[in-house]
């Protein structure tokens, strides 16, 4: 990647949220590369990492990054920020990232229309990559939903199924909205106008043309997801199941690597992958 970006030197990565789930994963992943180095470590203001060597925080041998709360000033050393924490961090570290003109690689989900217009409008000045997942499977699996969307009439019903682990926080996932939003988009449609959330009670018959979500959450599922296309005497099932959380980190270290010659503006996996339109 860094041999097609015409770079020489490896960028350096600032992983937000460190000591989270999905934090530590990137941290492992970054150290596991050879095309780039990890540069800071950020947790929140209070966290009890914070000021510590990050390598005795992950319980191994000391690494040479001190976990800081300072975001602005680790941005300012970095040429990538990933990121997979919260809704308003998010928000924030957008407007910092652009200001440090690093690449913001932005995987959080349960961000609101207008978070994302903030997001957009610090896209002005820095290259964003956003996406609700981060993974090849589920990026080709929502361009495939949006083929079989367009090819399908409104007599074929959609609905979305999620099954994620027990301490997710946020529903439907971003990966289920990613989803259908692209069956929307091949109907030619809003999803805002068609969304059916989690039916409970007498809810009557289903409203042709809407878009049905489910979320699951149980034990340590990483991730699994299923668009079903139902008509009359036959249905179409497009499913993804992600076994290992490797994987998403390794998908925001590639959209991070890929963004870097990139002029500013906001970009998704499917640009990444070289799948976009």
């Amino acid at each position: 990647m860094l041999a097609e970006s015409g770079m020489t030197e490896k960028p350096g990565i600032v992983v937000t949220g460190v000591s989270g789930r999905m934090g530590r994963m990137l941290v492992e992943q970054v150290q596991k590369s050879d095309r780039m180095t990890l540069v800071a470590a950020l947790e929140r203001e209070g966290h009890d990492w914070v000021g510590r060597d990050l390598g005795a925080c992950l319980g191994v041998a000391d690494m040479g990054v001190t976990v800081t709360s300072d975001a602005l000033e680790a941005f300012s050393r970095a040429q990538a920020v990933i990121d997979f924490t919260a809704p308003a961090a998010t928000v924030a570290f957008a407007e910092l990232a652009a200001q440090a003109r690093a690449v913001h690689v932005i995987g959080t989900t349960g961000l609101s229309d207008d978070d994302i217009v903030k997001i957009g409008a610090a896209a002005r000045h820095a290259v964003i990559v956003r996406a609700g997942n981060m993974s090849l499977g589920v990026n080709l699996l929502t361009r495939l939903t949006r083929q079989v969307a367009a090819a399908l009439d409104e007599d074929w019903d959609i609905e979305i199924v999620e099954s994620h682990h027990n301490q997710k926080v946020d529903a439907p996932s971003g990966t289920a909205l990613m989803l259908g939003e692209a069956a929307a988009e091949g109907r030619g449609v809003s999803l805002n106008d068609v969304s059916d959330r989690g039916r409970d009670g007498i809810t009557g018959a289903r409203k042709k043309g809407d878009i049905g979500f489910h979320a699951i959450r149980g034990g340590d599922v990483v991730g699994e997801h299923e668009v079903i296309f139902a008509a009359a005497g036959e249905r179409i099932k497009l499913t993804h199941l992600a076994s290992d959380r490797a994987l998403f980190a390794r998908g925001a270290l590639r959209a991070a690597l890929w963004g870097q010659d990139k002029a500013p503006g906001e970009y998704d996996m499917l640009d990444v992958l070289g799948l976009g339109d």
